[in-house]
């Protein structure tokens, strides 16, 4: 494991109503907490896919958090038990495809809990600085902006019909 030269990309995939609001009330309270966390608000961590957490570290991040309501709290019912057990199973594909699973947790917050996510990231941040860059990432993923990083648009079709 490398230290990393620079700070580690984390992805925060948050839920409107109780992540998002803790995050927004850390911004607003002017806590202290590493820059290198992008947020990303779902409705409900339960319409987060294994798929976008894998793709996330497909395109150069090195760690995921994914935050959503107190259990027994979600304004969905069920949808971050949903989450828990998706985030377990990547986890697991994780471990198969020698990632560490280590850049994946799950948190439960609430609206109020503006401090303890500002010490959620920290934590983390910590975290991967000891386990290195991740193995997907390369420095040009993680310096290019991410309208470079989405698929090729497809080529435009001509005014004038079929050819």
């Amino acid at each position: 494991m490398t230290p990393m030269k620079t700070d580690p990309v984390i992805l925060a995939l948050c839920c409107h109503y109780c992540a998002y609001a803790a995050a927004d009330l850390a911004g607003a309270m002017r806590l202290q907490y590493p820059s290198n966390v992008r947020v990303l608000r779902f409705p409900c961590t339960g319409k987060v896919e294994p798929n976008y957490i894998l793709t996330a570290f497909e395109q150069g991040v090195d760690g995921v958090i994914v935050a959503g309501c107190l259990e027994g709290g979600c304004h969905f019912l069920e949808g971050n038990l949903r989450a828990r057990r998706r985030v377990e199973r990547v986890k697991e594909l994780m471990q198969e495809a020698g990632l560490e699973p280590e850049r994946l947790e799950m948190y439960n917050l609430s609206s109020a809990d503006g401090p303890r996510f500002a010490e959620i990231v920290t934590e983390m941040s910590q975290r991967l600085k000891k386990l290195g860059p991740s193995p997907l990432r390369t420095d040009a993923a993680a310096a290019a902006p991410a309208s470079e990083k989405t698929t090729p648009q497809t080529p435009p079709v001509s005014a004038g019909g079929a050819e």
